[in-house]
């Protein structure tokens, strides 16, 4: 009898894990179906042009090479101004974002029309593309770096403030409730129960959007918001491609270095 409930148990229990198989079986082959539609699509599968575009990449990259450094002093100070937009822009982001966060977490707004609100204008901001921003700054205050900043600093918020406010409501509830349980005021109970918790969570996020809007700010002066983009722009208009791979290795240094030191404040924060 007992040998008999084993074997119905097992066959149960395999049953079970058959049709879960299946199940996730079939998951995955719908999203590899949409992917292979979306390939199919847009002309990932046609390997005939894509043979046909080999050529004049090989091409370019010939006449890009070598990269000519003689103009590199002239550079130096677009590279500040680079880096600068992206520190700017990220502070902005985050300054912003910080209030923002705790409107638009479920656990910490004080009602459903105000995370409603926060909510969608946290979406509206994270929609409209950095370079859409620039363009529509460059007209309103001119070139420069600043556009550059308003518009690396407005878009952010909508994706810094939503990854803020994800980590605030999945804070461990407990602290929270022991706070309130102590008399503490709701400010309290954020300043001492929940910032805690998601401190960390803030500065990973922040350093890793910083060095998201330095690659980013190098792509803001392709519409005169300053910075090395438009030395690159520059350079390529008059197909001078020789400067832009020059250009573009430079970005490539920076890139790395600040990489590096993201990676490196993100050990000090832990």
């Amino acid at each position: 009898m007992r040998a008999a409930t084993e074997i119905s148990t097992t066959s149960h229990y395999l049953d079970q894990y058959g049709r879960a198989w299946i199940r996730q079986s079939a998951q995955v082959a719908a999203v590899l179906a949409i992917v292979l539609v979306a390939f199919w699509y847009v002309g990932l599968l046609d390997f005939g042009t894509l043979a046909d575009g080999v050529p004049a990449i090989l091409t370019l990259a010939r006449e890009a090479m070598p990269p000519d450094f003689t103009n590199a002093r002239a550079w130096l100070k677009p590279l500040v101004d680079t880096l600068a937009m992206s520190i700017a822009g990220t502070a902005i982001a985050v300054l912003l974002s910080f209030p923002l966060a705790f409107l638009a977490a479920r656990n910490t707004s004080p009602h459903p029309v105000v995370f409603q609100i926060a909510r969608t204008l946290l979406n509206a901001l994270r929609s409209v593309p950095e370079l859409i921003m620039g363009i529509i700054f460059v007209a309103a205050v001119g070139f420069g770096a600043l556009p550059g900043v308003l518009a690396l600093g407005l878009h952010s918020v909508g994706m810094v403030g939503k990854f803020f406010a994800e980590a605030i409501e999945h804070v461990d509830e407990a602290p929270v409730e022991a706070a309130r349980a102590a008399g503490a005021t709701p400010l309290q109970v954020l300043f001492h129960a929940v910032l805690p918790q998601v401190l960390p969570q803030f500065a990973d996020v922040s350093i890793y959007r910083w060095e998201y809007n330095f690659r980013a700010s190098t792509v803001m002066g392709m519409v005169g918001a300053g910075g090395i983009g438009l030395e690159l722009m520059g350079s390529l208009r008059i197909m001078l491609y020789q400067e832009v791979s020059a250009i573009l290795f430079i970005i490539l240094v920076m890139v790395t270095i600040v990489d590096g030191l993201s990676g490196y404040l993100r050990k000090k924060f832990k």
